[in-house]
């Protein structure tokens, strides 16, 4: 695995800690609300439901760490996780906001195209 696939797929991983720390902790604090355009109201009302949210992104960035770890071996595994990143990236730029796109699912797809190629 090349060092430039290394640096993406840990870009990736360090985004989903990122989003982590946002919806875990930060959901109802105004950089929460700032990143995610919602009211404090609303953040209350959906804490928990983010709050699981970003669990989940832990584990996408725990599997990503995981899998760069593993180095050349870890293929299979980087392979799973960025999969799943850019089915996440697609379907919440479909349902969520357009930004995810961007956000989530580019990276997961620059990072799956450099894997495929090294």
């Amino acid at each position: 695995m090349s060092v430039t696939t290394s640096i993406v797929v840990s870009l990736v991983a360090f985004l989903h800690v990122y989003f982590l720390v946002l919806e875990m902790f930060l959901w109802d604090k105004p950089a929460g609300l700032k990143a995610f355009g919602m009211t404090k109201a609303a953040a209350t009302a959906t804490k928990v439901l983010a709050a699981n949210q970003g669990l989940y992104n832990g584990f996408l960035a725990a599997g990503l760490i995981w899998g760069v770890g593993l180095g050349s071996n870890g293929f299979g595994v980087k392979f799973f996780f960025l999969s799943c990143v850019l089915v996440a990236g697609l379907y919440g730029g479909a349902t969520a906001g357009r930004k995810i796109l961007f956000i989530q699912a580019a990276p997961a797809a620059v990072g799956l195209a450099l894997l495929l190629l090294s």
